[in-house]
């Protein structure tokens, strides 16, 4: 039997790193990673940037999975390629499912002055991070994951969300979600698989969850 290729999409400015602790059997699926392009400019659509990514899926009839903004972007990109099944972890299904600061975001054009050049360099924030426990923790894991530093990449995909432009739900976009997910609260969603005690990073410590969990929904 063929087995069924799943691709890997992780979050903003992630790397496929992000998925080190994710184990599908081996016998029955076939894992490939996605990384982040750059965009061809600032104002690029979502839409043509899904459409260079879609050519990395090189099968037929595979699983997507997206994390967070990656999670947005394998939603566009099954509109251009035949997908057995779309999962997303930690995201949205549509921007209707935004917590209030992202449409105050979007209605003030305030991310157009986010400073993501502070983004390229983390050693900024460690040093803000001394004494905080829980701040430098969050430090570590953003230089060990966070691949894309490039302004230019950070100030498209800071502005491709927020204006993100669909707004209904595709209730056949498989969702799981941490309950206490705080960039995407679960209040604000329509509906959606819960992880208990997971947070917007639960891919990396919610692994185990997953693990026991994704090959019953990809197979369902």
């Amino acid at each position: 039997m063929d087995k069924i290729p799943v691709y890997f999409m992780p979050g903003l400015a992630a790397s496929p790193t992000i998925f080190e602790n994710i184990h599908l059997p081996g016998d029955t699926f076939e894992c490939f990673y996605l990384e982040w392009l750059l965009p061809e400019s600032v104002n690029e659509p979502l839409s043509a940037y899904a459409a260079r990514m879609a050519k990395d899926i090189k099968h037929n009839n595979a699983v997507l999975i997206g994390v967070s903004f990656g999670g947005v972007l394998v939603q566009e990109m099954a509109k251009l390629v035949n997908v057995r099944k779309v999962i997303i972890i930690s995201s949205v299904r549509c921007n209707a499912e935004f917590p209030r600061r992202m449409v105050f975001a979007k209605r003030t054009h305030i991310y157009n002055i986010f400073p993501t050049g502070m983004m390229q360099n983390i050693e900024w924030l460690a040093r803000f991070s001394v004494g905080n426990s829980k701040l430098a923790k969050r430090v570590k894991l953003y230089e060990k994951f966070l691949a894309v530093r490039d302004k230019k990449y950070l100030d498209w995909a800071f502005k491709s969300i927020i204006n993100w432009d669909c707004e209904t739900p595709n209730m056949e976009v498989i969702h799981i979600h941490g309950d206490e997910d705080e960039v995407f609260p679960p209040k604000y969603l329509t509906s959606f698989i819960p992880v208990p005690g997971g947070t917007h990073i639960m891919v990396l410590n919610k692994a185990k969850w997953l693990n026991e969990h994704l090959p019953e929904l990809i197979k369902k």
